[in-house]
């Protein structure tokens, strides 16, 4: 069978299947920035970190892009640069900056990235938010410390992106005496605020649940 190449900043690498242009330019041994992508999940294509400049100037996603045999890209250019510099400002501009004081100090990958590129002052007014939802007994979001990923979003199998009303299937379940066991979508509290594990378990009360466990009290239960 005849072997097939793509150029990664005019380095010739062989396709074997990769599903994405990311996988091939990082076959490329190139350290290609990301914040949103994880082999694992689907891909979100939200931080545009990966973006890569094709052979007529256009700039596309590198998680999403499918690679092609004869496909030229370029990972490194000076508008790239200024492009990804821009996205980390940006970032930072709704990002909790008191470093020295947060626990993930040193191992920050959007810490680590700011420095890569230089990022020494952000241009924009700082509009993190304050809110910090503490009413779990195993996580605690602080909102000024999410970089808008979408992991949490892809990663649930629930759609929890769209809020559906149905309280009064819950409601004629719970009349019919059988168990009925709530699993509360992890994105959705994470990405819709005022939303905590508190509120959530106010209104599960209201609904008419007889007691509520979290998962980790669950999990501590004896059998």
């Amino acid at each position: 069978m005849e072997k097939k190449f793509m150029y990664v900043d005019d380095i010739a690498v062989e396709l074997n299947g990769e599903k994405n242009v990311l996988e091939v330019i990082r076959k490329a041994g190139i350290d290609m920035p990301t914040l949103c992508y994880h082999p694992e999940l689907s891909i979100y294509g939200a931080c545009r970190m990966c973006m890569f400049e094709n052979e007529r100037g256009g700039l596309d996603a590198a998680c999403s892009a499918q690679p092609r045999a004869g496909m030229k890209v370029y990972t490194n250019t000076e508008r790239l640069r200024k492009y990804r510099k821009n996205i980390i400002e940006l970032l930072l501009a709704n990002h909790c900056r008191d470093c020295n004081t947060c626990e993930k100090n040193g191992n920050c990958k959007l810490q680590q990235l700011a420095k890569r590129y230089d990022v020494r002052t952000v241009r924009f007014p700082n509009t993190a938010k304050t809110y910090v939802d503490d009413s779990s007994v195993s996580i605690t979001r602080d909102a000024s410390k999410c970089i808008l990923c979408g992991q949490c979003f892809v990663v649930c199998p629930q759609d929890a992106k769209q809020i559906v009303d149905e309280s009064e299937k819950v409601r004629v379940l719970l009349q019919s005496g059988d168990p009925v066991i709530v699993s509360l979508a992890p994105s959705f509290v994470a990405n819709y605020d005022g939303v905590g594990i508190g509120s959530m378990r106010k209104a599960l009360k209201q609904l008419g649940f007889p007691w509520l466990k979290g998962t980790c009290e669950m999990a501590e239960q004896p059998d």
